[in-house]
């Protein structure tokens, strides 16, 4: 009855929701959360900078999110690098000063809080040139106006930045009394004009008071209350905002700090004054607020402008444009012609007749659909992570936010199996599985920063090798086999990699090197070419002819890894190598090869370990020392149980050592020989008991038949800002936000995936002549993205 009720419930779900359903209900949705992204900026601004100030959550201790964009956290060289020649003035009382020092020990972390507190207290780094000063004023009163004032008159140096506050002092002093308030109204308001002024050539933020907490407070600061600060901070966004006909105060309003202080001022050593953790996170809005715009770094959505359109993207907008006009026109010269051809009555019988039978396709509609459907994706593409149309907020990793997604995912997978068609080791449904779970594992380990916990990112690490491993294993045993050595078969396989990486390169203006994952699979699928395409070409059926060709493939081999071994350990022959024109323009990234080199090195082994697994693999099989059959274990019953246990125990001891390794690099130092470990291990539990070989989740090979697209697409669509953050369709609710975002990420990856199938039959045709025609074509097109590559460099110089 289980087994009934389990296979009637996926045929009801199969039934009701079919692939093309679902990517109609995402059009629909993305449409849908576009307008009201658009609605909502128009109507709330389009501003980050007043999100970043003012408003906000925590995601966890000492972690700060910004309502609707992403803060970056300033490192001492980029704050220093930020604020050469700069001068930042902090006036108010004791909460001011702590704004300040902490503000500085963003700059310079040895500076110490000492000397008088109620005097000024100056700041300056000679070496870049930076200067932070502190100026006593606990109250807005004349004094505070002359020191503002004297900053309004043309022959004194204007500070560029100027944060000001003050309240707590002068509830003390007048014991909270209603005429202090008043008091402080007519302050204020004398001293806004000036403020005003100001910020037309500075940048000017007025600080609002943090809550305090009472019961810790002292009895000489009992009069200090929440209701009181309240009253206060009223008075001046009251003032302040309305200082200036304008429909806009230039003077800035820091408020997110009241945000903050609400969860953290029951840690308060006084009930006063704040933890030093959320002084920290101001100090870092501040700084956020102001370098932003400056230094714009990748991780940092808040106050960045659109970066703008180059001269490529344009380009790319334009062709994607008239692509969708021409299929349009087409679209409707076809439909007029259908209808004219419609079934029409012939009077003398009565009876329907078709006047023209049905015509096939051409390429020329295919290839302008599939150009059309291209350009609207890129076009959600280019609106999620360029045109700041929808939010992004930074990752924040937690144990749960991995690990309970992971439990999901393998209960569907279970849900889903089927009989394989066939039971061979790495038959092709279980290779589609295998990259299924493991591309969504990936994902997961993305989506929720995972990359901070070390054992997490180790067993990553040996994914993304064996994803490596499948490449030397599948293209070793395509080549072994078939012996097919043509161009056709080489120029398919590069175009199913580089397609939309090449297109998203255009489109998000990112270079080839940024999506890492695909020019290492395209230089390790050329190597394993050459090196089998190379005189003397050995294939199994030479080979079963003399066993001499085995030993001369083993040779190969032997020469493959000495130069693997060669380019470990000489990174200037890698460096010189692939920092040759016009390879640098591929592997480059931020002017230099080294993160190629990196990428490169960490599994440089992995690969050909897959091609000798192959070549092992298939000489056994090819001798009949394997037991494939439906429900057979692979071998005898004894030596099964020996490599089920030893490979058991094997994966067990590599996760042990992945836990236990001390940091990144002395993990990544071992990984690229001890990986295949856990790789074997995998593949040998997975196929020596016959029932495992027989059943595959046809759920994670659903997945994996798209896995490549799934990969590419997350650095936009899925994540937010470059892989740095996470894309935010729906605010306030992040776990519906993920739902609705993975789907749609799901549904344009199948589409994609179905768009570069189509296109590679029409750019990649059978015929030799034609197809070197194309590569002409295709060989041109690049010649003029890299001299408009040149010249948009140029341009930037």
């Amino acid at each position: 009855m289980a087994a009934l009720a389990y296979n009637l419930g996926k045929r009801e779900i199969n039934h009701y929701f079919s692939v093309r359903s679902a990517k109609v209900l995402a059009l629909v949705a993305v449409l849908f959360l576009a307008a009201c992204h658009l609605a909502s900026r128009r109507y709330r601004g389009n501003d980050s900078c007043e999100y970043l100030l003012s408003s906000g959550r925590f995601l966890g201790e000492k972690v700060w999110q910004p309502h609707s964009c992403m803060m970056h956290k300033y490192k001492i060289s980029e704050a220093k690098n930020c604020l050469v020649d700069k001068h930042i003035a902090f006036i108010g009382d004791s909460r001011i000063r702590q704004l300040f020092y902490s503000f500085v020990k963003i700059i310079n972390p040895q500076f110490k809080e000492e000397g008088n507190k109620h005097e000024n207290i100056p700041f300056e780094d000679k070496i870049a040139s930076v200067k932070v000063d502190f100026l006593w004023h606990p109250e807005v009163n004349g004094s505070m106006k002359q020191c503002i004032k004297a900053w309004t008159e043309d022959s004194i140096a204007k500070p560029h930045v100027i944060v000001a506050g003050a309240a707590t002092w002068s509830i003390k002093i007048h014991n909270g009394s209603s005429e202090a308030l008043s008091q402080y109204k007519m302050n204020i308001t004398s001293i806004a004009p000036l403020l005003e002024k100001l910020a037309k050539t500075s940048d000017v933020y007025w600080v609002l008071q943090d809550p305090v907490y009472e019961d810790l407070l002292s009895e000489n600061r009992k009069m200090i209350t929440n209701e009181k600060i309240d009253a206060y901070n009223e008075a001046a966004v009251s003032i302040l905002n309305s200082s200036t006909r304008n429909s806009k105060s230039n003077v800035k309003m820091f408020s997110v700090s009241k945000l903050i202080a609400q969860e953290t001022i029951m840690e308060s050593l006084d009930g006063l004054h704040l933890p030093e953790s959320s002084r920290e996170t101001s100090a870092m809005i501040l700084m956020n607020v102001y370098c932003n715009k400056i230094l714009k770094p990748v991780d940092g959505s808040c106050c960045q402008p659109r970066p703008p359109l180059t001269l490529i993207q344009k380009l790319a907008a334009c062709f994607f444009t008239l692509s969708i006009t021409g299929y349009l026109i087409f679209y409707i010269i076809h439909r007029n012609a259908h209808r004219k051809n419609k079934p029409c009555t012939d009077l003398e019988s009565g009876e329907e007749k078709k006047n023209i039978i049905n015509t096939p396709v051409s390429s020329l509609e295919i290839l302008l659909q599939s150009f059309c459907k291209l350009g609207l994706i890129m076009a959600y593409f280019y609106m999620c992570d360029r045109a700041n149309l929808f939010m992004k907020e930074n990752k924040f990793y937690t144990h749960s936010s991995f690990f309970i997604p992971i439990i999901y995912i393998l209960v569907l997978g279970v849900f889903y199996n089927e009989n394989t068609k066939e039971t061979k080791v790495l038959n092709r449904e279980q290779t589609d599985e295998w990259k299924g779970w493991m591309q969504l594992v990936i994902l997961i380990y993305h989506i929720s920063g995972a990359s901070t916990f070390l054992p997490v990112y180790m067993h990553i690490r040996v994914l993304v090798a064996a994803y490596l491993f499948q490449t030397g294993y599948g293209h070793f045993s395509y080549f072994w086999i078939k012996g097919d050595f043509g161009i056709h078969r080489v120029c398919q396989v590069l175009f199913r990699l580089n397609f939309l990486v090449v297109v998203l390169c255009i489109v998000m203006d990112r270079p080839y090197q940024f999506y890492y994952f695909v020019p290492l699979v395209t230089v390790w699928f050329m190597v394993i070419y050459i090196t089998l395409a190379l005189w003397p070409q050995i294939i199994q059926k030479k080979a079963n002819g003399n066993c001499f060709w085995h030993f001369g493939l083993l040779l190969k081999l032997g020469f493959l890894l000495l130069f693997i071994c060669f380019l470990t350990y000489s990174q200037g022959a890698f460096e010189k190598i692939f920092s040759l024109w016009p390879l640098s323009k591929c592997f480059e990234l931020k002017g230099n090869v080294y993160e190629w080199w990196f990428r490169w090195r960490l599994d440089r082994y992995v690969v050909f370990h897959g091609m000798l697994f192959a070549f092992i693999y298939l000489a056994l099989q090819k001798r009949q020392v394997l037991s494939e059959g439906k429900g057979e274990p692979l071998f005898s019953n004894k030596v099964s149980n020996f490599l089920l246990f030893i490979s058991v125990v094997s994966f067990l001891t590599y996760s042990i050592w992945a836990s236990s390794c001390k940091n990144k690099a002395e993990c990544n130092e071992l990984h690229p020989s001890v990986s295949v470990v856990q790789i074997l291990a995998f593949i040998l539990i997975r196929n020596i008991p016959g029932y495992a070989r027989s059943v595959y989740s046809s759920f994670f090979a659903w997945f994996g038949k798209i896995s490549l697209e799934l990969f590419i697409c997350q650095y936009h669509i899925w994540l937010a800002a470059d892989t740095r953050g996470i894309l935010v369709l729906i605010p306030g609710n992040p776990m519906l936000n993920i739902i609705v975002s993975t789907f749609i990420f799901v549904c344009v990856a199948h589409e994609i995936s179905q768009i570069t199938n189509d296109l590679a039959q029409i750019i990649i045709p059978k015929d030799n002549s034609s197809l070197l025609k194309r590569l002409a074509c295709i060989a041109a097109f690049f010649c003029g993205l890299l001299i408009l590559s040149s010249i948009q460099d140029k341009s930037k110089q």
